[in-house]
């Protein structure tokens, strides 16, 4: 039955997909919303899985990268307590999202609601109104440019410093106030990978191990049709 719904029901982008490539253990699934040329924020709806309209962006900040999200984690105690850990800050909780993040890839990928193979090679702790906000920093598989990198130390600085203007401005109006949104750290590959651990955990935590529960629903389905 499993079997057979892999063929006829497109999987939720967030709780349908596995966090890991197939037998990979370096690689990571990144589900697209959004790619450099969108002017209007895209995000998968929560409860249907559809790519839907968030807002338009109101300013002229494009984000550099392509920018999704990891599916299966979650931004819970774990990753809130990893970030208070490392950033030396009490009491910050995760911002109850998928884990974000950014793919590099030399090629121009204009079309989002898609997903990508990549790998993690360093990230950005982001702190939201007191959430742990953190954007993961990956490279495209296969990519000719960037495939090979394995740390952010290998980014031009450039490129770390426009991903960080952007998560720090994209929601600033001219002349305001900057918002309570700070990024404490720039992090290498290792502790990337241990981010997307304990978001792996926060998920299991928050919803369970996807195989057990999608085989509770076929077994509350099979038991209704005997009824």
């Amino acid at each position: 039955m499993k079997d057979v719904l892999q063929h006829y029901v497109k999987a939720h982008p967030w709780h349908g997909l596995p966090s890991h490539a197939p037998n990979r253990k370096d690689a990571f699934y990144a589900y697209i919303e959004l790619t450099p040329t969108d002017g209007v924020k895209y995000e998968v709806d929560k409860a249907s899985g559809h790519l839907k309209v968030d807002r338009p962006q109101k300013f002229s900040n494009l984000c550099p990268t392509l920018y999704g999200f990891i599916p299966r984690t979650y931004c819970g105690d774990a990753v809130g307590a990893y970030c208070s850990k490392r950033a030396q800050r009490e009491g910050i909780a995760g911002d109850g999202d998928p884990i974000d993040i950014c793919v590099l890839t030399e090629k121009p990928i204009e079309k989002s609601d898609i997903l990508v193979v990549c790998h993690p090679i360093g990230g950005l702790r982001l702190i939201d109104k007191g959430q742990a906000d953190d954007k993961i920093v990956a490279v495209l598989e296969g990519d000719l440019t960037y495939g090979a990198w394995k740390s952010v130390r290998e980014v031009p600085e450039p490129l770390v410093d426009r991903l960080q203007h952007y998560f720090l401005t994209y929601k600033q109006a001219p002349g305001e106030t900057p918002p309570p949104t700070e990024i404490t750290h720039v992090y290498d590959r290792d502790e990337a990978v241990e981010v997307i651990s304990a978001s792996i955990e926060d998920y299991r935590a928050k919803f369970g191990h996807y195989d057990e529960e999608l085989q509770r629903l076929l077994n509350v389905s099979r038991n209704d049709r005997v009824v």
